[in-house]
């Protein structure tokens, strides 16, 4: 999933130095959404393996 995150962002970066407004915004907003979404699950899976007693790696 953060690889979908980092896919749109480099797009979005693109879409930008060509001018492209429209599709820079919606790929921002998109690599955004992902990488939130990316965030939460790795505290939840932290937290997850942190109260089920391993170690980190």
């Amino acid at each position: 999933m953060l690889g979908w995150a980092l896919l749109f962002f480099v797009l979005a970066m693109v879409a930008g130095v060509l001018g492209f407004g429209g599709v820079a915004t919606a790929s921002a907003n998109i690599a955004q959404i992902l990488f939130l979404v990316f965030l939460v699950l790795l505290v939840l899976s932290a937290l997850i393996g942190v109260l089920r007693g391993r170690s980190p790696l």
